[in-house]
C-alpha cells in the first residue's frame, strides 16, 4: 500500500489547468518541516477532477492543509538535458486547517439566502463567509473533500 499523509503550509497559490482530455488538475506544494535542525521537504501535490476547481479558491500561499494520497516518482529532463526526478503526491483527500479567516477564498462566492429555520451551520448567510463554519459556537471546521 502506497499512502502518505502530510500537513503544512502551501508554498504558493495553487494552479488549476485543464489537460487535453478535458480533465482538470490542481497543482500546489506543501512544506513538510521535521524541525528546526532538519531541512523542509516540499511536496508537489496534484488533485484531479471536479474537486480541483472547487478547492482552487481556498488553496492560497500560506494556507495550512493536511493532504493524503499516493506517492509517485516523476522523471524528466531539464532544459540542459540532465535527468531529473521528483516525488509527487496524487491527492485523495484535502483538509483545510487554521482559523476561519485563513480559510476564506480569495474571491468570495455570492451569498445565498439562509433557509428559514436554518440548520445551525452557516449556509453562506449571516454567520460567516465559509460553508463549514458554526457561527453559534464560533468554530471553524476542517473541510475534507
Amino acid at each position: 500500500m502506497n499512502n502518505i499523509t502530510i500537513a503544512g503550509p502551501l508554498g504558493k497559490d495553487s494552479e488549476l489547468r485543464t489537460i487535453n482530455s478535458g480533465d482538470q488538475v490542481l497543482s500546489f506544494s506543501v512544506a513538510d518541516s521535521a524541525g528546526r535542525d532538519k531541512p523542509t521537504i516540499w511536496w508537489n501535490c496534484q488533485l484531479w477532477g471536479k474537486r480541483a476547481a472547487a478547492l482552487q479558491q481556498y488553496l492560497a500561499k500560506g494556507q495550512q492543509v493536511a493532504v493524503s494520497g499516493s506517492v509517485s516518482e516523476r522523471e524528466w529532463k531539464d532544459k540542459d538535458g540532465n535527468p531529473r526526478k521528483s516525488l509527487e503526491i496524487r491527492v485523495n483527500d484535502v483538509a483545510l486547517q487554521g482559523s476561519k479567516s485563513a480559510q476564506e477564498p480569495a474571491a468570495r462566492p455570492s451569498a445565498a439566502p439562509a433557509p428559514a429555520g436554518g440548520s445551525g451551520f452557516d449556509d453562506f448567510g449571516d454567520g460567516g463567509d465559509i460553508p463549514f463554519a458554526d457561527p453559534l459556537h464560533n468554530r471553524a471546521y476542517c473541510l475534507v473533500i
